[in-house]
Formats: C-alpha cells, sequence, structure tokens
C-alpha cells in the first residue's frame, strides 16, 4: 500500500487556529503602538510650537505669544506692527476630544488668561502644559527661560 505525501485535514485546522491564536494576541499591541504614536505626535506639535516661539521672538526682537484658544492653540506676537498680518503664525488644531491645558506656576494672579509669554531674548516664563485626548495623557514641564521640555508623565490608553 503506498502512501501519498500531504497534509491531513486536521493538521490544516490544527495550524490554522495556532495561526489566529497569535494574530489575535498581536492586536492588542499593535494597538498599543499605534496610540503611542498618536500620542507622541501630539507631544512633539506643541514641543514645536514652543520652539518656533522662541526663533520667532529672537529673530523679530519682539514678545510671542502662545494662546490657548477655544478649538486650537495658536502662536501670535503679542502686539500687531503695522503692516503686520493678524493671522497667527502658527496654529495647532485640537482634534475632538483633544485638550491641552496650561499652568503658569510663576503666574502672580491666580485666574490668568491661557497665554504663554516668550520675550524678545527668547526667554519664557515657566509652564505647565498637559494633554488629554483618546489615545491618553502627558504632562510636560517647561523650564523657565530655555523651554526646555520635562515629560513629568506619559500614559496610552
Amino acid at each position: 500500500m503506498q502512501r501519498r505525501a500531504g497534509f491531513t485535514l486536521i493538521e490544516i485546522t490544527i495550524s490554522v487556529f495556532i495561526l489566529l491564536l497569535l494574530l489575535l494576541l498581536a492586536i492588542p499591541s499593535l494597538s498599543g503602538v499605534l496610540a503611542d504614536r498618536r500620542l507622541k505626535v501630539s507631544l512633539d506639535a506643541m514641543n514645536q510650537i514652543v520652539r518656533e516661539a522662541q526663533k520667532r521672538s529672537v529673530e523679530e526682537h519682539r514678545p510671542y505669544l502662545i494662546e490657548w484658544q477655544k478649538k486650537a492653540v495658536v502662536l501670535r506676537p503679542e502686539s500687531i506692527a503695522q503692516g503686520d498680518s493678524a493671522a497667527p503664525a502658527a496654529t495647532l488644531v485640537l482634534d475632538k476630544g483633544h485638550r491641552f491645558l496650561l499652568r503658569l506656576p510663576a503666574a502672580l494672579e491666580k485666574d490668568t488668561l491661557a497665554q504663554w509669554i516668550f520675550w524678545p531674548s527668547g526667554t519664557c516664563e515657566p509652564a505647565n502644559v498637559s494633554f488629554q485626548g483618546p489615545n491618553g495623557s502627558w504632562e510636560v514641564n517647561y523650564s523657565p527661560l530655555t523651554a526646555r521640555p520635562e515629560i513629568v508623565r506619559y500614559a496610552t490608553k
């Protein structure tokens, strides 16, 4: 009696089952990586607008403000000079469910405007910025004078 080479139905079924099991274990890990990437994008965008504020304040020798608005965080000069456009220099648009919060620990008043100033020297006051969104949250302390970010909390969902 001669036996043919090949796989039985049971062997193929077991192989497919193992493959599906491995796939089910990998999906949560993959979604965590994607959430982390989206959270990092929000942190990078905030750091970019801070660097832009420093750069513009030094190059143009005038104060710049990062201002928290209802649906965006915008960068604009503290005062508009004649011939300047009233449009913001940079805008960080908030997606649905995203929230940026500014705290100024050195502020003399308790309820200050949601504005962070960068002086013509490129220095700034210390600030704490936190973010909450569907992919997680983070909190960063920006050092006085240099605005160097220090991540205090970073958690993906």
